[in-house]
C-alpha cells in the first residue's frame, strides 16, 4: 500500500506540492499569530522584570495594560506612599502609547533609577526638560545630542541605555504631562520595599489603610506579571482563535478539494482495486495515508519555514518580539494534521463507496 501511496502522490506532483504548500501556509498562519502575541506578552513581561519594582500600585481603574488608560492618579500620591513603613522608593510613572502602538515612559529620573539603577551605554541622565533616554534598541543609529521627534515635540537624546528598563523611550514625567494634558498626573507607582518580600502584607494593608487610597489595586510584582496570560486577556484568545479557525479552514477546503478531484480522477484504478478484492476500509486507508504523507510533508516544510520567518524578522527588527513557542508548534502540528484528515474523509468515503461494475464502465 506505501508504493501505491508514493506512486500516486508522485504521478501527480504538481496537485501533491500546492497541496503539501497549502498546509505549510496554514501552519505558517497558526504559529506567526501566536509568535508574534505571545512573543509581544512575554516581552512585556520581561521589561516589566526589568525595572526593578518589587510592588506595583495603580488606580483601579487602570488596565493591565498601563498606557492604553489614561493616567489618572495624581503624581502627589508618590510621596503618600513614600511615606509608608518600609516602602524605600515610591516612583510615579506616566505612560503612554502613541497611534503607532510605541510605548513612551514618562518618569521622575531619581525615583525611577532608584528602582533598578539605567546601564548608560553613552550619555547620562536628563538635563533639561527637552531631553530623551532610549534604550539600545530605540536608539540604534543615534547618539546623545542627536534630535528626535516624538508627541509633535523636539527631543533632545540625553543618553543611550541597555534595554529591558520597562519601555525604550524615557522623558520626563512633567513633559509627558505637558504633552498629553495630564500634567500632575500619574499612571501608576512602582515600589521598592524594605527586605523584600518580608514586609508586602504590611505594606498592601497599609496603603488601602491611607485615607483615599482604599480603591487602588495594589500587586506583587509577581502577581501583576501572573496575570499577565492569555486566559486573563479575552482579546489575545479571540485572535488567537480566529486565526487557527482561518487556518483550519484553509487547510480543509484545499485537501477536501484535492483528494476529491484525486478520487474521481482514479475511478477506474479503485474499480480495477475493488474488483481485485479490496475492502471499503482498504480504499479508505489508502486516500488516507495518501493525505496523510501531504500534510507531513506540508506541517514540515511549515515548520521549517516559521523558524527561517523568525530569524530573519529577528535579525531586521530586534524590537518585534517575534517568538516561535514550542506548546503551539505541537498545536499547530496537530491542528493541521486533524484538518488534512478531516478533508479527506468525505472523498475517502466516496471512493471506497464505488461500485466496482460502474467504476470499470467509467470513461
Amino acid at each position: 500500500m506505501n508504493k501505491l501511496v508514493v506512486g500516486n502522490l508522485v504521478h501527480r506532483p504538481l496537485r501533491s506540492l500546492i497541496s503539501a504548500l497549502a498546509i505549510a501556509i496554514e501552519v505558517i498562519m497558526i504559529l506567526s499569530i501566536s509568535a508574534i502575541l505571545m512573543g509581544k506578552l512575554n516581552g512585556f513581561k520581561d521589561r516589566q522584570n526589568g525595572i526593578g519594582m518589587d510592588m506595583f500600585v495603580r488606580p483601579s481603574t487602570t488596565n493591565n495594560f498601563i498606557g492604553m488608560s489614561a493616567a489618572g492618579a495624581s503624581i502627589k500620591v508618590a510621596d503618600v506612599l513614600a511615606k509608608i513603613p518600609h516602602v524605600v522608593v515610591s516612583a510615579p510613572v506616566n505612560i503612554q502609547i502613541t497611534n503607532s502602538f510605541d510605548n513612551i515612559y514618562g518618569i521622575d529620573f531619581k525615583t525611577y533609577n532608584d528602582l533598578l539603577p539605567f546601564q548608560f551605554i553613552s550619555g547620562g541622565p536628563f538635563q533639561g526638560p527637552d531631553d530623551i533616554i532610549l534604550d539600545d534598541y530605540a536608539g540604534e543609529g543615534k547618539k546623545p545630542g542627536d534630535s528626535i521627534k516624538l508627541l509633535d515635540h523636539t527631543f533632545r537624546i540625553s543618553g543611550i541605555v541597555v534595554h529591558g528598563k520597562g519601555g525604550r523611550k524615557f522623558i520626563p514625567i512633567e513633559t509627558m504631562g505637558a504633552l498629553t494634558g495630564t500634567e500632575g498626573k500619574a499612571s501608576a507607582f512602582y515600589l521598592k520595599t524594605e527586605d523584600y518580600p518580608k514586609y508586602v502584607d504590611d505594606v498592601k494593608k497599609a496603603i488601602l489603610a491611607t485615607p483615599g487610597m482604599g480603591q487602588y489595586s495594589v500587586v506583587t510584582t509577581d502577581e501583576y506579571l501572573s496575570s499577565m496570560t492569555p486566559a486573563r486577556l479575552p482579546a489575545f484568545n479571540i485572535a488567537l482563535r480566529v486565526v487557527v479557525g482561518i487556518a483550519l479552514v484553509i487547510g480543509f477546503l484545499v485537501i477536501f478539494q484535492s483528494m476529491y478531484t484525486a478520487v474521481m480522477e482514479r475511478t477506474r484504478e479503485i474499480g480495477i482495486l475493488k474488483s481485485m478484492g479490496a475492502s471499503r476500509s482498504y480504499i479508505v486507508a489508502l486516500v488516507l495515508r495518501e493525505t496523510g504523507l501531504i500534510a507531513a510533508v506540508g506541517i514540515a516544510l511549515g515548520i521549517a519555514s516559521s523558524y527561517a520567518l523568525s530569524a530573519a524578522l529577528e535579525a531586521k527588527f530586534p524590537t518585534l518580539d517575534f517568538v516561535i513557542n514550542l506548546p503551539w508548534v505541537w498545536r499547530a502540528i496537530a491542528i493541521a494534521f486533524v484538518g488534512a484528515l478531516l478533508g479527506a474523509l468525505y472523498p475517502a468515503f466516496k471512493a471506497a463507496s464505488k461500485d466496482p461494475i460502474d467504476a470499470l464502465a467509467y470513461e
